[in-house]
């Protein structure tokens, strides 16, 4: 394999740091956080830029307003953005995994209203997937959307950890459509504009001080006909899409995350004594092994992406790997640093939201079982759901609950 650049990536990978150079002086400051809505709008602005010179959905097909572009130039930008010490898009969520899943299964009046706006970040998505009761069974779920007279739906239910749901315009909705087929066949995938009547929006404050992830209630919320992605009853497959995408953008992009093995070490490099210690010394030589191996991972996707090839469940392993080795890495470095690494700054931010993280794309145990039958070939899990219409499941739930 060779990882050196072509000379028209070259060529690519100069253009994007030149523009940098030039206009990275009207990137935001820090991460964000304090006023949030003055932080919310210099992103947008910021992310509106970076799509004007060309570097928002860069793989997205050009009919669709992105560039056209292949995955090796994805990785160009995201390298050149973080050498230039400048963040990256606002909306990850919506232009690296939602507007994907609308490009796949989308009717062409949605790709025509929703995908412009979303690249230039006017409109931010938001996932709205796990409840309470569904996050790792995710088909589980128990927000239900009935058909109304004219073809309309009404939606109630309850989503819980929805990134960006304060600030979002539209989110992509998974509903439950048909109760009475088993759990995975009676799912529908929905546009929700996030100003809707009916839909409450509420917080969720992290150890780290922020309200990053919400939980949302939708009370007889009306959505007009045609709101539905893909087809009726079909949108577990639309839901698998969006978490290809979700896992892909978590784990092949640990270092454009700022995941980096060289970035941790130079922070225990700063103190003699614990650079010197051979403990440290191997904790940082494990988790930077780890970021390293995953880095060769993803140039392996990179390589079936370029080839047409679609990344399988395996992909996964990739956000447990980066998840896991950051969490350290976070560990590591306040052992070193001491109580001030949680005084504030990046590594306190770092080693508070974390955690969260770990339960993003699905949970570990999820995506080990998940590999480990699909991709090992190892028995499945006893599944006792099994061909069991949904509504009969929820019955049993009760007569248990009140035996």
């Amino acid at each position: 394999m060779d990882l050196n650049d072509t000379p028209e990536q070259a060529a690519y990978r100069e253009h994007v740091r030149g523009w940098l150079e030039q206009n990275k002086q009207h990137a935001p400051d820090g991460h964000g956080r304090g006023d949030e809505e003055a932080a919310v709008e210099a992103h947008r602005s910021w992310q509106r830029r970076l799509a004007e010179a060309g570097f928002v959905g860069v793989t997205w097909p050009a009919e669709h307003g992105g560039q056209g572009r292949g995955p090796l130039e994805q990785v160009v930008v995201n390298q050149e953005i973080a050498r230039a010490g400048v963040p990256g898009i606002l909306d990850t969520i919506g232009v690296g995994m939602l507007g994907p899943t609308l490009i796949a299964h989308g009717s062409d009046e949605q790709k025509q209203r929703y995908l412009g706006p979303m690249l230039h970040a006017d409109e931010v998505w938001c996932q709205l997937f796990s409840e309470p009761a569904a996050g790792s069974d995710l088909a589980g779920i128990q927000a239900r959307a009935t058909r109304e007279t004219g073809g309309g739906w009404r939606l109630s239910g309850q989503k819980v950890w929805t990134t960006n749901a304060q600030f979002a315009a539209f989110g992509l909705l998974l509903a439950r459509t048909d109760p009475d087929v088993p759990k995975h066949r009676g799912l529908t995938m929905f546009v929700v504009p996030m100003d809707a009547e009916g839909v409450t929006i509420r917080p969720l404050r992290q150890i780290s001080g922020e309200p990053e992830f919400n939980e949302v209630f939708f009370d007889d919320v009306l959505l007009e006909p045609g709101s539905e992605v893909g087809a009726v009853d079909g949108g577990w497959g639309v839901a698998l899409t969006t978490l290809m995408f979700e896992r892909l953008t978590i784990g092949a992009g640990s270092e454009g995350l700022g995941y980096s093995g060289d970035r941790f070490a130079k922070a225990i490099a700063a103190d003699e004594v614990a650079a010197a210690d051979p403990e440290v010394r191997q904790r940082l030589g494990a988790l930077s092994t780890e970021l390293l191996a995953l880095r060769f991972t993803g140039y392996r996707l990179l390589t079936a992406l370029s080839r047409g090839q679609i990344p399988g469940p395996e992909a996964g392993l990739g956000k447990v790997t980066a998840v896991n080795a950051a969490i350290e890495a976070g560990d590591l470095i306040a052992d070193v640093v001491g109580p001030e690494a949680l005084a504030g700054g990046e590594w306190s931010y770092l080693i508070s939201f974390l955690p969260g993280l770990k339960s993003a794309g699905g949970t570990e145990e999820i995506l080990r079982s998940t590999v480990g039958e699909r991709v090992l070939g190892l028995p499945p899990e006893p599944r006792l759901d099994k061909g069991i219409p949904f509504s009969e499941l929820r019955a049993k739930e009760r007569q248990e609950v009140g035996a």
